[in-house]
């Protein structure tokens, strides 16, 4: 698979490991020209919406970049929803500080809209904020409105 720029919950290191264990984190960037956003609403008997990022002009998205051993690319497009037809597989160019490089990402096969659950936003703002993403963007990612009020225990 090569790269794979995770942008939600998967930008938490630790559940990377845990998921695909021969594919370590390279490294964090931008995708430019996106924006992260909800979808799946209702769709997917889910109790809110889940992410994905579209195309967005003067928008960008922090990922962290994992470089996927092929042992693990199975596993992640199985994780992922590639292979029920939840998400389909796209390559973006993400800008670091190295250059930019070509990385796989999932994107929900489907119409944005929908919010998420507190309980799933602040699992997706604490992931950014364990793979290094600035404050404003962590703090931007909890003020989002949510189905429910307050993060679920």
């Amino acid at each position: 698979m090569g790269h794979y720029a995770a942008y939600g919950a998967n930008l938490d290191p630790a559940r990377m490991r845990a998921y695909c264990p021969h594919s370590p984190m390279v490294g964090v960037g931008w995708v430019e020209g996106w924006r992260l956003t909800f979808a799946g609403e209702g769709e997917l008997g889910w109790e809110g919406a889940v992410t994905t990022i579209v195309p967005s002009p003067g928008d960008r998205v922090f990922v962290a970049l994992y470089d996927v051993h092929q042992w693990d690319a199975a596993q992640l497009e199985e994780l992922e929803g590639v292979t029920a037809g939840t998400y389909q597989k796209l390559t973006v160019r993400v800008s670091t500080l190295e250059g930019d490089v070509s990385a796989g990402v999932f994107v929900f096969d489907g119409y944005e809209g929908g919010m998420p659950t507190a309980w799933y936003l602040s699992e997706v703002a604490n992931a950014a904020e364990k793979a290094g993403a600035p404050d404003d963007y962590v703090q931007e990612l909890r003020r989002r409105p949510t189905r429910t009020s307050t993060p679920e225990i």
